[in-house]
């Protein structure tokens, strides 16, 4: 399952970005865990769409990546 959701919804949640994504800004993703979900959104445009998966959906991407 995932789902889009406003960026309002997810902006009291700490997001990550990946170390490899550089000072520069760059093309990257940044991800937060919330309660049963996992949000993901596009680093660069923060006020953007958020998309939520569910944790084990999360976890067979990490898996296969």
């Amino acid at each position: 399952m995932n789902t889009a959701e406003s960026s309002t919804v997810a902006s009291d949640l700490a997001w990550f970005k990946s170390s490899y994504s550089g000072a520069e800004g760059g093309d990257c993703v940044e991800v937060a865990a919330g309660t049963g979900s996992v949000h993901i959104r596009d680093s660069k445009a923060v006020a953007g769409p958020v998309v939520r998966v569910s944790r084990a959906a999360w976890a067979g991407f990490l898996q296969g990546a």
